[in-house]
């Protein structure tokens, strides 16, 4: 079979890269002229710089990169996580134990498989040897600063300088070479937004900051040898070494490379390195010429063995037997038959290289219907109970979403990402199309109890979700409701009388306390629709007389009749308050359902709603059993029931299965294509051979030795659709566990008696937690220019970097010693609980000064508004600041550095009002508007190139309404949208960009891969920037200020009327 050949030649692959010298996926090398060290398999490895056989250096669990020999070539710096956060550590050239450097604060998004890219990566040395230089974020953004670090520890210091990324120092140590922006860890190829960044050179005496090489692309990685700066560049798509003459000013392009990119060159001063196609290079600069550096070495690989491991863990569908004595599990890809009670549990598939998926029980029990793509594209299989797998369908072009038998056990139907509704006879092996809907993808479809209609729900032209059953036979489809309200979740009674769904129609607004407006929530209830003309609702009155007792005939499944005259009109709502509901069932005299956490039962009789269990629930048709579902547990219960007794677990102890990560990195890399190809938002992925570039970047497969190295490939492969949220996350990965550094809020000095100077509190917010400022709350004894002399008894003088005896107490009672003096002798004993994150303080503090300096700058007639981002956050904030200020005459909204979200739409209508009316109040010398929260005056936009995302999508939409001036740069530039993951084997998460947005007016593109143009384009100077001074903020207010002149105010109150004015 094609999947069956398509893994024996990768493994053949990963057999010969066992066997040969010549390693590969070697990454982030360093030179000292004489040897290489680089990255493999995550651990550090040394070589001779003419190849040879290579020595391990380090052998952590964690990931150790980015090396640098020290001048003298004798030590190596580089960025490892031994203690668990993302360090700078040091050790001699030959190995030896590390010892760390730097201490900063634990941040979530440090790992190599993040977009953002690992925290504190050693970038170079100074020139002089004493000094290393790394980046640190902070926060979880995109922007960092340069620090240096003395070789024997100590406090850094930060460079004058607001931003920083890769660097290097000229020959006489007295200039860098720098970028502004570090983007290299994102899986997007070809980028022409606002953030791709130019080589800078920073001279310090001059105080000044030249841009060099000003083009549109990305010119990242200096190298500066002699009076040549060498850097890469995709000005031509591929990734080549460029090199500018600070003499001569000319650039020329010096490799020439039209396939695989040049990847993180680095440079002694003398001689290049770097990385191609997974092998490393060294680059001559006099001659101008690569050489390819063969490299041999024996790793033990320990994270690529083959094992047997316990898969319960990762449990992604569960399907009950009819019989309920047997339970088909599906996890990490495998299917597990496992018994109910005692018993044998078997993995029925046993295949690491396939993903099987959404496994379940025939009604009749004797089959288990999953979804496997071991063929290479995703199929129907079946499998009995000791038999061999049966393939059920063929030559199938897309992605299958889900699968349901019939209750008759003869059908399978299943839907798909081209829309479709298929279909399959497990007898014949036929395949039909019931339907395809060019709308968008079927929902909640589901069998009638005779097999011979659906339910389903799909959207109408206005986007409402309405309700359908169709028959099978007669290919009749009938609306069950209208499409004036949102209706989902569809399933027939098990009696075939009823259709019991979920649907928006109660209409309860929440009104805002800032403004008179409102919204709707929780308008769900729980609905039933009388499927034949002579059902009566169950919902009647009777007259208290015996109901007739009915045979129990199992034989003969309930046949179902649907009349579709008049059905809108017999529609009733279960007296159940509004809320959210899902996974009904109904036998006809109860509906059972999933509410938040709990499955609930509505007696249709007694009209009472009663809890069956506080866990959910599925069953398969026509069983007495149910399966419910509580934290990670699994229990078979008799249903229906009035209460559930969750008494007796499955056993699920015994789900082992055999993972060869050859073969399933191998599926990973296969699936994430093909979902790709499957998902992308416009089918010719960009004009790109999407087979040819699977086929560029599976080669490099075999020789992943770790799941990160699986994530750079896929990374490399799906950033070449050249979009901005094609992203891949990690799946399975070795755990280290983070060690929260403690922060207390404040700048620390260590001064010359060995003690730390508090040079400066950061003031805190009263709102939030995460606005919380340890020293400067009330009642803390503590003031800038004291000195901090002991922690937990411990001197301070006896570190030489205080977050040293800070590691692992952030939100942990710390007790320092504190002294106006710096002397132990007559400190006082402050306790305090130090914090893990300062960002959201230096934020803070920072919009705080922008507030101030506007209203300082304009006498008070001009507001500031910071938008962060564009989720409930960013709006929160643009809710605090926003209507405080409706009395200014004019806003700057400032959205530099936005990372953007979903919200901005809102914020949009919200400055886009207009007064129409004006309300006067009796006693008061201020007047409303209508609409309220209308501000009226000029409005003002700053952007940068962070602004990303939904951050995008405002400034384009405020020029587009012609809302104010935008000052500032050009954005990022991305605005392909995602949604959720689909169900990878070991976690693995990736975001397919599948819809994005187009100019209304003109029908055209827009953003994407360039940004949004400010109206003035003003870059703030870095040295300035760094000193205080913001010229963007500065021009704002100037143009702010100007705009006023031509402002009209609102009309004030008339003249009060008299009787004549009345008609009198």
């Amino acid at each position: 079979m094609k999947r069956n050949l398509f893994l024996s030649l990768l493994l053949a692959g990963a057999a010969t890269a066992t066997q040969a010298d010549e390693a590969r996926l070697l990454r982030f090398p360093a030179t000292n002229g004489q040897e290489v060290v680089f990255t493999y398999a995550g651990d550090l490895y040394k070589a001779p710089l003419a190849g040879g056989e290579a020595q391990r250096l380090t052998s952590h669990i964690g990931y150790e990169m980015f090396a640098r020999f020290s001048p003298d070539g004798q030590n190596i710096a580089f960025t490892g996580q031994y203690d668990g956060n993302t360090e700078v550590f040091l050790m001699p050239k030959d190995g030896g134990q590390p010892t760390r450097l730097t201490y900063t604060s634990t941040n979530s998004r440090d790992d190599l498989g993040d977009r953002m890219g690992p925290n504190n990566i050693v970038m170079t040395w100074t020139r002089d040897g004493k000094g290393i230089v790394y980046r640190n974020r902070i926060n979880d953004s995109f922007q960092g600063k340069l620090w240096t670090v003395n070789k024997e520890g100590g406090m850094p210091e930060v460079m004058p300088l607001p931003e920083g990324g890769f660097c290097s120092y000229s020959p006489d140590g007295k200039k860098l070479a720098y970028n502004r922006v570090m983007r290299e860890f994102r899986t997007w190829k070809y980028y022409k937004g606002g953030m791709a960044d130019d080589i800078w050179v920073y001279d310090p005496v001059a105080k000044k900051v030249e841009n060099i090489t000003n083009n549109v692309s990305q010119d990242i990685i200096p190298m500066w040898i002699g009076d040549e700066i060498f850097y890469i560049s995709d000005r031509e798509m591929t990734m080549n070494l460029f090199v500018y003459n600070t003499k001569t000013k000319q650039t020329e392009k010096v490799t020439n490379y039209t396939e695989y990119d040049i990847k993180f060159p680095s440079s002694d001063g003398n001689i290049i390195v770097y990385e191609n196609a997974g092998y490393l290079y060294k680059f001559d600069p006099k001659t101008r010429q690569s050489t390819k550096i063969n490299i041999s070495l024996g790793g033990e690989n320990v994270y690529a063995r083959k094992e047997m491991k316990n898969v319960s863990g990762y449990m992604t569908a569960a399907s009950l037997s009819g019989d309920g004595k047997r339970v088909a599990v599906t996890a990490r890809g495998e299917v597990f038959n496992v018994p109910a009670g005692k018993g044998v549990t078997r993995n029925i598939t046993r295949t690491s290289g396939a993903n099987e998926r959404g496994a379940k029980f025939s009604p009749d029990s004797k089959y288990i219907a999953y979804i496997s793509d071991r063929t290479g594209e995703t199929e129907i299989w079946l499998q009995g109970e000791d038999g061999e797998p049966v393939q059920l369908t063929k030559n199938n072009d897309t992605y299958i979403r889900q699968l349901m038998w019939s209750p008759d056990s003869k059908k399978i139907l299943y839907t798909d990402r081209k829309n479709r509704l298929v279909e399959v006879d497990i007898i014949t092996k036929t395949k039909r199309t019931v339907m395809q809907n060019p709308g968008g993808e079927f929902r909640g479809v589901s069998y009638s109890p005779d097999s011979q209609w659906i339910t389903y729900t799909k959207g109408a032209e206005n986007n409402m979700s309405v309700v359908y059953v169709y028959n099978l036979n007669t290919k009749q489809e009938i609306a069950v409701t209208e499409n004036w309200y949102d209706s989902s979740s569809p399933v027939f009674s098990t009696d075939g009388k009823y259709l019991i769904f979920t649907s928006a129609r109660d209409f309860n607004p929440t009104y805002g306390q800032l403004e008179w407006n409102h919204t709707y929530n929780r308008m769900n209830g729980v609905y039933m629709a009388m499927l034949a003309k002579d059902t009566p609702s169950p919902l009647l009155p009777t007259d208290g007389a015996a109901d007739t007792p009915k045979k129990d005939d199992k034989a003969a499944p309930a046949s179902v009749k649907v009349d579709a005259d008049g059905i809108f009109g017999r529609l009733i709502k279960l007296p159940l308050p509004a809320g959210f509901y899902r996974n009904f069932f109904s036998d006809g005299k109860k509906v059972y359902y999933s509410s938040g956490r709990d499955t609930k039962a509505f007696d249709l009789k007694s009209q009472k709603e009663e809890t069956v269990a506080d866990a959910s629930f599925s069953l398969t048709p026509g069983s007495k059993k149910a399966l419910f579902s509580k934290r990670g547990q699994m229990f078979v219960c008799d249903f229906p029931t009035g209460k559930a007794n969750l008494k007796d677990a499955i056993n699920l102890k015994d789900m082992m299965a055999h993972v060869d990560y050859a073969e399933e990195w191998a599926q990973i890399y296969d699936e994430v294509w093909r979902a790709f190809r499957d998902g992308f938002y416009v089918e010719n992925m960009h004009g790109l051979d999407w087979k040819a570039i699977k086929k560029k970047y599976e080669v490099l497969v075999p020789y992943a030795k770790t799941r990160l190295d699986l994530n750079y490939i896929i990374g490399e492969m799906i950033s070449e659709v050249g979009c901005g949220h094609a992203y891949v996350n990690p799946g399975e990965v070795p755990a280290l566990e983070r060690i929260p550094m403690g922060l207390l809020g404040a700048e620390l000095k260590r001064d010359k008696s060995g003690f730390f100077r508090i040079e400066k509190i950061l003031p805190g917010g009263v709102y939030s937690q995460t606005l919380r400022s340890p020293l400067a709350e009330p009642g803390v004894d503590v003031k800038e220019g004291d000195y901090i002399v002991a922690i937990d008894g411990i001197p301070t003088s006896s570190v030489k970097n205080i977050y040293e005896l800070l590691v692992g107490k952030a939100n942990v009672l710390t007790e320092l010693s504190v002294n106006s003096s710096a002397s132990a002798e007559g400190a006082r004993k402050v306790v305090i609980s130090p914090i893990d994150n300062e960002y959201p303080l230096y934020h803070y503090n920072w919009v705080q000064d922008n507030i101030r300096k506007v209203e300082q700058a304009t006498n008070g007639r001009v507001g500031y508004i910071y938008i962060p981002d564009m989720g409930p956050d960013g709006l929160n904030e643009f809710a605090r600041y926003f209507y405080p200020q409706l009395d200014k005459e004019a806003l700057i909204i400032d959205d530099r550095a936005n990372g953007g979200g979903n919200v901005s739409p809102m914020i949009i209508e919200r400055l886009l009002r207009q007064a129409y009316r004006m309300t006067m109040y009796r006693g008061r010398d201020t007047n409303g508007t209508i609409p309220d929260a209308t501000h009226h005056g000029p409005k003002v936009l700053l952007i940068n190139k962070y602004s990303a995302s939904d951050g995008d999508l405002f400034p384009w939409s405020f020029k587009a309404n012609d809302l104010g001036t935008v000052i500032g740069t050009r954005t990022w530039g991305g605005i392909v949208g995602i949604s959720g993951s689909l169900p990878y084997i070991d976690g693995t998460d990736v975001r397919v960009p599948f819809f994005t947005n187009y100019d209304a007016k003109t029908g055209e593109w827009i953003v994407e891969n360039h940004g949004v143009d400010p109206d003035i384009l003003l870059d703030n100077d870095p040295v300035k920037e760094y000193m205080g001074e913001d010229e963007q903020l500065n021009k704002a207010i100037e143009v702010a200020l100007e705009q006023l002149k031509e402002r009209k105010p609102l009309p004030k109150t008339p003249k009060a009327r008299t009787m004549k004015d009345l008609g009198w």
